[in-house]
């Protein structure tokens, strides 16, 4: 089965096998890491391991972590997808993006396709996301995804809040 997905201007494509060091590079990216890795450099073991995951993921589930492409480049420019994180009883949605292509819509564009994707493929009834609160521009893409705040916690001693969008 094929899981590439479109939008108006970009492919969601999903790593593959031969993507870690490809997602090793975006991760230990200054801009990237910040938030997502709470400024931790993670090593080719941790890459090889999530891809490995991943594609356990697409072939069991039916989701992962897409890398995301403008339509007509080769290039990669970020990822989105739905990872398990901290104790939540589905995936959630996740949208990194390489700094020069922020404020450009492509995580909001991204985004908005794994949740329709989610909601219309795989029957989720809802879909969340989680944060450092300090990461106000990626709870700014939450709320354009109409996402609502639903929870506020210390997660591994870090204040996360926690969007959430019920299916219509």
């Amino acid at each position: 089965m094929q899981h590439t997905l479109y939008s108006e201007r970009l492919q969601l494509i999903p790593f593959s096998s031969g993507d870690s060091e490809l997602f090793l590079n975006l991760n230990t990216n200054p801009f990237v890491r910040q938030f997502l890795w709470d400024d931790q450099i993670i090593d080719s073991t941790t890459a090889e391991a999530i891809i490995r995951q991943n594609t356990k993921h697409f072939q069991e589930d039916q989701y992962g972590l897409w890398k995301l492409q403008i339509q007509g480049s080769d290039e990669v420019i970020g990822y989105a997808g739905l990872w398990y994180f901290f104790d939540e009883p589905q995936p959630q949605l996740i949208y990194a993006l390489l700094e020069p292509y922020t404020h450009n819509g492509y995580a909001t564009e991204a985004a908005t396709r794994v949740i329709s994707y989610a909601f219309a493929e795989l029957n989720f009834q809802y879909v969340r996301a989680a944060m450092d609160e300090p990461h106000r521009a990626s709870q700014q893409v939450a709320k354009r995804l109409g996402m609502a705040l639903v929870d506020k916690r210390l997660e591994e001693g870090k204040s996360t809040v926690f969007y959430r969008i019920d299916k219509r």
